[in-house]
């Protein structure tokens, strides 16, 4: 019997659809995660009626996480040669699909999970309970999937130096204030807004959506080839020892304390490196 996949597509009307990340217990992108997530980027970029994608998440603490370290070596490959990578296919092509995509965000969004927020049009966050960041750098390794292109263009050159290169992790309030994420709401008032901003565009005409998106992507969006190029220099981090020795690092602390470690990845990540 085949695993229960990670992601789970419902169509909520006519116009809109419903992408839902479930990975517990603590949301991390598997291989399996980005092979979907194309398939299904894929076929609504092809939908003559979609209008408008949310993301969001089954698990309140944890919105997408990062790209499980433990299938490093089981990164998915492309069906043909030529073709992009499988992740920055599905984001390249998410920022650019004729229909609106909305993250909802509720939780720990970090690595993998922050570039595909990063990839979504609109981002709504919980005020309370959303917390972003690009851990990567801190385990010895670098953004893969559009963080490094895509974060400058929302927070500036500085900004995202400090959060790459930190690893840290940013609550929301400071997120929105950096222009992280669109806008941040209440976590009581986040899923009604959502659905009502979807109701709004869906309400809309969706050449003049599709258009109007085509028009701010002109003026904003980085090269593909940037992205090709940071997933390859991403693979070639996977290699290297300073990896190697603080994921042994990590994973000695998960073990010792368990989910406490996703909780406060920033936090623990900082440790790893005091006692190398």
């Amino acid at each position: 019997m085949s695993e229960p996949s990670t992601i789970r597509l419902e169509r909520t009307t006519p116009r809109t659809a419903r992408i839902t990340f479930a990975n517990p217990p603590a949301n991390l992108v598997i291989p399996e995660s980005a092979v979907t997530l194309l398939k299904i980027v894929k076929e609504l970029e092809n939908d003559p009626d979609i209008q408008v994608v949310v993301f969001s998440s089954d698990l309140p603490d944890f919105f997408v996480n990062h790209y499980d370290g433990a299938a490093a070596a089981d990164l998915p490959q492309p069906e043909h040669e030529g073709d992009n990578p499988v992740w920055t296919d599905m984001v390249l092509r998410l920022t650019k699909a004729p229909f609106i995509s909305i993250a909802a965000i509720r939780g720990r969004t970090r690595g993998a999970g922050n570039e595909l927020a990063l990839a979504c049009d609109l981002r709504y966050a919980s005020r309370e309970k959303a917390f972003f960041g690009q851990p990567e750098v801190g385990i010895g390794i670098v953004p893969g999937g559009g963080g490094g292109e895509r974060l400058p263009r929302s927070i500036g050159r500085d900004r995202a130096l400090e959060a790459i290169l930190t690893s840290a992790d940013y609550d929301a309030a400071l997120a929105e204030r950096w222009g992280w994420v669109t806008r941040t709401l209440p976590d009581a008032e986040l899923d009604a807004f959502v659905d009502a901003t979807v109701a709004r565009l869906a309400s809309f005409d969706r050449q003049a959506l599709a258009t109007a998106k085509a028009q701010v992507n002109r003026a904003t969006l980085p090269p593909d080839a940037h992205l090709v190029a940071a997933f390859g220099e991403f693979a070639g981090t996977l290699t290297q020892p300073g990896f190697a020795a603080r994921a042994v690092g990590l994973g000695a602390l998960a073990a010792e304390k368990g989910l406490d470690v996703e909780y406060e990845l920033g936090e623990y990540i900082g440790r790893v490196n005091e006692n190398l």
